[in-house]
Parts: C-alpha cells; sequence; structure tokens
C-alpha cells in the first residue's frame, strides 16, 4: 500500500506491467507518491476542477491528483503499455478518471471535460514546449483552462518566468506573462526521476488572467516578437525592417529606441508596437 491511497507503491505497478521508460517518448517517470502529491497540490483546490494531464505514464501524478480530490482527470497517453496500470487506477477512483489512449498533440481533451478545467501535468520533455505554446494562443482570451501547472526542463521553466535583460528572456516569457501569472513552483533534481535526466526540472504554475495586461492583436504581437527574437543579437531597427518600411518610426511611437535589442523591452512596449503596428 502506498502513502497515499490503497494501491500498490509505483516501483511495484512498474515492475508488474514492464514500464520501462522509453527515451524515445520523453518519459522520465516521477516515483515518488508524496512528492507527485506535492505536485497536484501546487495545482491549488482541485475539488471543483476537472483536470487533463498528459503524459500520465504509470499514474504517479494522476493519483495524486484524485487523491487531493479532482472531481474528473482526463489522462491522455500515447504509450499503450501503460495502460493497464491506468486502468487499475481508475478501477481504484470509480467514475473520476478517463483514460484517452492518443497523442497529446492530436487529440481534442474538451469533449471529454467540464469547466472550471485545470491542466497539470509532468509533460514529456519531446512536446512539452509546444503543447505550452498552444494553450497560451488559444482563438479567445480567457481559455478554457484555468490554470496550467507544469513540469518543464529546468532551463525552460526559467524561460517562462524570465523578465528582461537576460539571456532567458524572449517569446516563451511574453507569450506566458502577457495574459497570465507565471512563477516557479518547486524545482526538482535529476535523482527524483527514473530514469534521471541529464537537467534539473522545475514546475511552473501559470494562472490566466481574465484579459491581457496590455491590449495588442494576438497576431500582430506574435510576428512582432518572432521577428525580435529571431535575431536577439540585433538592433531592433534591423531584426524588425521587413515588418515595415517606416519601422524606426513606429518604434518611436511605441517609445522603442530603435538600437535597442529585442531583450531589452519590456512586454508593455512590445505590446505598444503591436498596436502601431495594426493597421
Amino acid at each position: 500500500m502506498s502513502a497515499i491511497d490503497d494501491l500498490p507503491p509505483l516501483r511495484e505497478v512498474i515492475a508488474a506491467h514492464g514500464l520501462t521508460a522509453k527515451k524515445a517518448l520523453g518519459q522520465n517517470f516521477l516515483l515518488d507518491l508524496n512528492l507527485t502529491a506535492k505536485i497536484a497540490r501546487a495545482a491549488g483546490d482541485l475539488t471543483g476542477a476537472d483536470v487533463l494531464e498528459i503524459g500520465p505514464g504509470p499514474g504517479g501524478l494522476t493519483r495524486g491528483l484524485l487523491a487531493e480530490g479532482a472531481r474528473h482527470v482526463l489522462a491522455v497517453e500515447k504509450d499503450t503499455r501503460c495502460l493497464a496500470a491506468l486502468a487499475e487506477i481508475a478501477e481504484a477512483y470509480p467514475g473520476r478518471l478517463t483514460v484517452l489512449n492518443a497523442d497529446a498533440l492530436e487529440v481534442d481533451p474538451l469533449a471529454h471535460l467540464t469547466p472550471p478545467i485545470k491542466v497539470v501535468a509532468n509533460l514529456p520533455y519531446n512536446v512539452g514546449t509546444e503543447l505550452l505554446v498552444r494553450w497560451l494562443t488559444p482563438p479567445a482570451w480567457p481559455p478554457v483552462w484555468d490554470s496550467l501547472t507544469l513540469m518543464f526542463q529546468r532551463e525552460v521553466a526559467e524561460r517562462i518566468v524570465a523578465h528582461p535583460g537576460g539571456k532567458a528572456y524572449g517569446r516563451l516569457a511574453i507569450l506566458a506573462q502577457w495574459r497570465a501569472e507565471a512563477g516557479i513552483a518547486m524545482r526538482l533534481p535529476p535523482e527524483a526521476f527514473t530514469p534521471p535526466p541529464k537537467v534539473a526540472s522545475a514546475v511552473v504554475r501559470i494562472d490566466a488572467l481574465p484579459a491581457p495586461r496590455w491590449p495588442a492583436d494576438p497576431a500582430v504581437l506574435e510576428r512582432v516578437v518572432a521577428a525580435a527574437f529571431g535575431q536577439r543579437r540585433k538592433m531592433l531597427r534591423a531584426s524588425l525592417k521587413g515588418l515595415a518600411s517606416d519601422m524606426e518610426e513606429r518604434l518611436a511611437a511605441a517609445g522603442i529606441a530603435p538600437t535597442d535589442r529585442a531583450e531589452q523591452i519590456p512586454i508593455e512596449k512590445f505590446c505598444a508596437l503591436a498596436r502601431a503596428l495594426t493597421p
């Protein structure tokens, strides 16, 4: 029996089902159920929420989410080897766990979820950033999710919460912080995982704001940010010259010096530039 429920410890589950982590699937399993419960608690009160989990693997975090009172968990797992272990969890928590055997990049989970929705996941490293960008750039805001509590490589986590003036500051920071609050909830060393990855990890919590901090057309802002950080060593008058023939005048209208570089510019001024470039 484990420390959080009546199911077996994860090491026994992995041994029983032959669930060695696959590098090709970006798998690194968290086996400490007290730790997975702590990650679940980092997402806040789950009792009235549906939770989307990507890449549950043998179900350590899944069990933490259910033990912490999640109303319903939708677990999307690509690896068919994990389905039997997840079915055992579903049986232990009747009616509260749905497992989809699917690629998270190809499935629409909304048909299985009822708001309020929280996303909580130890994301597979090979799809984590792409999924995050999708969640941060929905067609309309506010998004369907209230919060994202996600495990990333520490380097990615630091890019999400970065401030202007450092090398970590870039597109991810702007996407996360323009319309949401983002912070690091906890840090984990490589030895917390099986097998241990080569890098440390961190859990980031992102809470959606009801509206953007500053007005801007999302598509225009995305183009500006992509161009600016695509050539981040260049002055903005050079990296952005393809966006408008009178770019220096547009930069001045936004209160930005043409000789500035992307990493110096706060989100508020990127939004002002996006407005200056919007027809």
